[in-house]
């Protein structure tokens, strides 16, 4: 009998252990509810985007986070980023992104211009300044530049602004759930901490849609 009450008693520990190690957020508090959700480019997998800025010094910090957390990530789940403008200064970088996306050197020069804005200090401003800086990737400068100027950026850049206002985005860096929830250092807590939301809220629409 005392055996099988010991027993007992440790099941119990385990459960309420389970239950303490399973976080649970509340909506308003470390997460927001978009009020009008917005269309996600992939219906069929959720959606994690996080919306940043090369000047940004929190989006450079929170970049290798976000990077180590991607790569952890199932099939189902599409993270994609999208460089948030402020004001026009902001403009070039943004353009930038979208350039070396293009032109299939994102990968590679993403990290790369954080630690050139931020560690070296580099004046990387115009057009120029960044067909130079993209140059050592193998990108053709001419080619670059036309890329920077085309209509196809200028479209890229409407509607990354677009998403920006419709996600009620407030500051930089914020991640975006399935075009529904926001999630930020301040609510959440810090930087790793909104990986942790989301993660929650990435398993609460895996479980809705399942």
């Amino acid at each position: 009998m005392r055996v099988f009450v010991a027993l007992i008693g440790i099941l119990f520990s385990l459960v309420a252990c389970a239950q303490e190690a399973t976080p649970t957020y509340e909506e308003g508090k470390e997460y927001t509810e978009i009020a009008e959700p917005v269309r996600t480019d992939d219906a069929d997998k959720i959606e994690v985007r996080e919306m940043f800025a090369y000047t940004c010094g929190h989006c450079f910090r929170f970049d290798p986070l976000f990077h180590e957390w991607r790569e952890k990530q199932g099939d189902d789940v599409n993270v994609v980023q999208t460089p948030v403008v402020w004001a026009k200064q902001m403009e070039p970088y943004a353009r930038a992104f979208y350039t070396a996306k293009a032109l299939g050197v994102l990968e590679d020069s993403h990290m790369d211009l954080f630690n050139a804005l931020h560690i070296q200090k580099a004046r990387i401003l115009n057009v120029e300044d960044f067909a130079e800086f993209y140059s050592q990737y193998g990108v053709d400068k001419d080619k670059f530049t036309k890329t920077f100027e085309s209509f196809g950026i200028d479209s890229q850049l409407r509607q990354g602004d677009a998403k920006a206002r419709a996600y009620g985005i407030s500051g930089t860096p914020e991640l975006v759930v399935d075009g529904r929830y926001r999630v930020s250092a301040s609510g959440a807590g810090g930087h790793h901490e909104m990986l942790q939301v989301t993660d929650y809220l990435v398993e609460k629409i895996r479980a809705e849609k399942n």
